[in-house]
Order: structure tokens, then sequence, then C-alpha cells
């Protein structure tokens, strides 16, 4: 829950930000001097490509929020039994030692998309965030391409 609070404040700051900066941007398009109608027309591409990311992350969020969900309902998430770390963040050797079963199974089933997000939550807890993201864009390609 407390995600989930955090993530709406911070679309709602990114948001007033996002209509504060296009606010400035068709203002200096108004002004009509050259110089800054094209800063306007730079600022008012930054927020469209806010706009877009916002989106896009709130997409992952909510789509891993149901894998997570269907996965809890199935009993195939992985057991999380990893010593922790006082941030909350796993113990590296421990997680590094418990990755090798999940690339297994992802290349013992390549199409199943269950073992590409685990393998995804696997690269989380070694901390290689790019790579996890990778494996559950994976896992969200299999499982829209099964249904």
């Amino acid at each position: 829950m407390k995600g989930r609070i955090a993530a709406l404040v911070m679309c709602a700051l990114l948001v007033v930000y996002l209509v504060l900066v296009a606010q400035r941007a068709v203002l200096f398009i108004l002004t009509g001097e050259v110089v800054a109608v094209i800063l306007g027309i730079a600022l008012f591409v930054l927020p469209v490509i806010g706009v877009v990311a916002l989106l896009y992350e709130l997409r992952f969020g909510i789509v891993t929020e149901r894998i997570v969900t269907q996965l809890g309902a199935e009993g195939a998430l992985p057991v999380d039994d990893l010593p922790k770390r006082p941030s909350g963040r796993y113990e590296r050797e421990a997680a590094d030692s418990a990755f090798p079963a999940y690339a297994t199974a992802v290349e013992q089933a390549p199409d199943d998309w269950r073992a590409w997000f685990r393998l995804g939550l696997a690269y989380d807890a070694c901390g290689d965030r790019r790579r996890a993201r990778g494996a559950m864009r994976k896992s969200f390609s299999l499982r829209r391409a099964e249904r």
C-alpha cells in the first residue's frame, strides 16, 4: 500500500510540474520572438515525453502487480527466504547463489512467461535492475501472446 501511495504522490507532483512547464512553453511561443518560440517548442516536447514515460511506468507497475497476484494465487511465486540486509535489500551472495536455478528454468522452458517473471525477480534480488525489467517485459509479451 505504501508503494501505491508513493507512486500516486509522485505522479501528482509530476503532473503539476508538467503543467507548469507546458504553461511556460505556451508563454514563450506566444511572444513571437524566434529564440523564445524555439525554446517554447523545446519546453513543450519535454512534458509530452514526461507523460509518455509516466504512462509507460504506470503500465509496467500495473501489469507487474497483476502477474504477482496471479502467480501468488497459483502458488507459483518463489519463496522469499533469502537473507536481507537492514535496508531490506537481499544479501548479494545469497541472491547470486539462488540465481542459477531461475536461469536454468528459463533455458529449459524459454516460452514460459512464469519462468521469465521469476527470472526477473531473481535479477532484481541480485541488484541488476536493467536485466530484471528486461526479463519482466519478456514475461509480459509471452503472457500476452498466450492469451
